[in-house]
């Protein structure tokens, strides 16, 4: 469904559909449900996924370029990828899967904090003007959606629980046995540049834009590169998640995984957006002076996009690679565990060039 409206309310951005059955997951009432023909709705897209639409049409209307894309194949498959995920669950390994979905649900959790960007009225930092996109809907609903999405409301459970669910629900009853403080420990949470943390450190912009566009901007830019390079963590989970040889649950872990995947669409939705809108228009800093909106979304973009496929892929790696080694060398056999898990390992990937 798509609309000609481009300006709604907070509340119309945060408006559920109806839906028939809730979902429930791991004994939790969770956010979205089923419609009567027994289809997954994600929370909270009644008005936003037809908002995005609109918006996306009205700036290819105005401006004649296209939407920013993102391309996944930008990034190499996860790590371990699926051939690697087997090896260690038929082998009894387990810990270190378990250890992975938590810390997904644990790095969701932390999205949620992007609801606390509270941009006000940005039109005085744009020079054209801004009613009716989704730059102007960020404080009005686009980021509180974002955060409930991710961490939930109320008595709604988000992402950051659902990921738990599943983990729960695949591994059923070994949860309890596993130190979870002591993974994210080792997996680097609670430490300065820790494994799926956020950094944003000094000034890249000239000075005299404000700081908090800059920070905001950058924040999107790292969050959506985040959201696009997660859905290679959605078709890996899903992969073996779904085997019933392997783990428990008859497959209600690879669907919860699949409902997120369906509700992180509209982040990248708005993202790229909002993003695209920012580049396409002339940045106004404090003086009155005019920037180029492709210059200063481009030097945040390429900032971002080093670090997520160099020192940020290499942290998540080295966490991930880290538990894996742990678990499989308390093993007598743990060298060869070690070796076999090393060499179903894939190529590095591709990275293809990004349309901006």
């Amino acid at each position: 469904m798509s609309t000609d409206q481009v300006t709604f309310t907070e509340a119309e951005l945060l408006l559920d559909h109806e839906i028939a059955e809730p979902l429930i997951a791991g004994g939790v009432r969770c956010h979205g449900g089923y419609d009567e023909a027994g289809t997954y709705v994600s929370p909270r897209t009644k008005h936003r996924v037809p908002a995005i639409e609109a918006w996306q049409a009205k700036h290819v209307a105005e401006f004649g370029t296209d939407i920013l894309h993102v391309p996944l194949d930008t990034w190499p498959e996860n790590y371990p990828n699926v051939a690697q995920a087997r090896h260690l669950l038929v082998n009894g390994v387990r810990d270190p899967l378990i250890a992975t979905l938590t810390r997904i649900g644990t790095v969701e959790g932390y999205g949620a904090n992007i609801r606390l960007l509270q941009p006000g009225d940005l039109q005085p930092h744009f020079e054209e003007d801004i009613a009716g996109t989704a730059i102007d809907h960020l404080g009005k609903g686009l980021f509180e959606a974002h955060g409930r999405d991710e961490a939930g409301w109320e008595e709604e459970a988000g992402h950051k629980d659902m990921w738990f669910a599943a983990r729960d629900v695949a591994f059923d009853g070994a949860v309890n046995q596993v130190d979870i403080e002591a993974m994210l420990v080792r997996m680097g949470f609670g430490q300065p540049g820790g494994a799926g943390s956020i950094n944003i450190t000094g000034r890249t912009l000239p000075e005299d834009i404000e700081p908090d566009v800059e920070l905001m901007c950058s924040i999107m830019i790292k969050v959506l590169l985040i959201e696009v390079q997660a859905f290679h963590t959605f078709a890996w989970a899903e992969d073996w998640l779904a085997d019933r040889e392997l783990v428990a649950g008859d497959g209600r872990a690879a669907e919860l995984v699949s409902h997120i995947r369906a509700d992180e669409t509209p982040h990248v939705g708005y993202l790229k957006t909002a993003l695209t809108e920012m580049r396409d228009r002339t940045w106004v800093g404090a003086s009155g002076k005019r920037y180029a909106g492709a210059e200063m979304v481009g030097t945040l973009w390429d900032l971002a996009l080093a670090d997520s496929l160099g020192a940020g892929k290499e942290a998540s790696r080295a966490a991930i690679l880290g538990e894996v080694e742990h678990w499989c060398l308390q093993r007598p056999n743990g060298e060869d565990l070690l070796a076999e898990f090393h060499s179903l390992a894939s190529d590095a990937g591709s990275t293809a060039d990004l349309i901006r």
